[in-house]
């Protein structure tokens, strides 16, 4: 059984917390916690697809240069070479969880 207690955790970006679900080189699951006024490098993905499912707050996607707030119990597809960025723009902490297939190792290229 896995859980944020007991899985492996990292942080990333300026206080933000993941904790690894699953990982394996054909799925990656991870469970992510951003702070609020945090955002991720803007990225794409050359092969994995991705899905993210808020749990708490509201997630910010920009995806393609659409803006998207994604509300708890919510999720948004993010196809392979689509450039997207994770932004919490709210008051409150927004904590989601983030389903890769395959996994993203090694399948990230920054984009300005």
């Amino acid at each position: 059984m896995i859980s944020k207690k007991n899985a492996e955790h990292y942080n990333w970006g300026e206080g933000c917390d993941g904790w690894y679900l699953m990982n394996r080189p054909d799925m990656l699951i991870i469970h992510e916690k951003m702070p609020p006024g945090t955002c991720e490098k803007r990225h794409f993905h050359a092969s994995s697809r991705q899905f993210f499912f808020v749990l708490q707050g509201v997630l910010t996607m920009e995806l393609d240069g659409t803006f998207h707030d994604i509300a708890a119990h919510q999720g948004i597809e993010i196809p392979p070479q689509a450039s997207h960025q994770a932004q919490n723009k709210r008051d409150e902490p927004v904590e989601f969880m983030v389903i890769s297939h395959p996994t993203t190792r090694g399948d990230r290229t920054d984009v300005s």
